[in-house]
């Protein structure tokens, strides 16, 4: 992801927010828990039968500060979905200057799909096609691939896939002490043998 800002407090965001033919991190989904991968020209398909797409912050709908109608470029080129935008608002540019905006994620519906067994690994699951829902960009939670997803029903007909966790991710300010003492005295006992 490449942030520039601009003297007119505007921010320049560009990027990929999903490389296609790659497998994700382990990902909740209708299947179970299962590694996901979106197959080539699943994304051009969705931007061609899409007549918006909104760039929201967290997956919050309250928050659009993009869209395909005003602003925002999405397209699927050979490494993936690559979104850019020019975004004016207040918070999220003041988010760039801190450092805040940790990647993107997307959320999609009408997901066609295959899954494929494997031995010893999580099944692999096949985007096949979908309708793109929205992008977003990731401030509060952790991003797209690198992370869990979660299903939320978005109505009685079709699920809403997010590709972030719920949980919130630590930023530099707040950072948390993490406990080594149980790894010490595993490596304690391994040099005294």
């Amino acid at each position: 992801m490449k942030i520039e800002i601009r003297a007119d407090n505007s921010v320049f965001i560009s990027g990929y927010v999903n490389a296609v033919g790659r497998e994700s991190l382990p990902v909740i989904t209708p299947h179970g828990k299962v590694v996901e991968m979106v197959e080539s020209g699943v994304f051009r398909a969705a931007l061609d039968r899409a007549e918006n797409v909104n760039m929201m912050v967290d997956h919050d709908p309250n928050k659009v500060v993009a869209s395909t109608k005003e602003g925002l470029s999405l397209y699927e080129d050979n490494i993936g979905l690559r979104a850019e935008a020019v975004v004016t608002d207040k918070e999220t540019v003041e988010n760039a200057r801190k450092g805040k905006i940790k990647g993107w994620s997307f959320g999609m519906r009408k997901v066609v799909d295959t899954l494929e067994e494997r031995a010893d690994k999580l099944p692999l699951r096949h985007i096949k096609g979908m309708d793109l829902d929205h992008i977003t960009l990731v401030v509060k939670k952790k991003p797209v691939y690198s992370a869990t997803s979660v299903e939320l029903r978005a109505d009685e007909e079709e699920s809403l896939e997010l590709r972030c966790e719920e949980t919130e991710v630590v930023t530099k300010e707040e950072k948390r002490a993490i406990d080594y003492s149980e790894f010490e005295n595993k490596l304690k006992t391994i040099k005294g043998a």
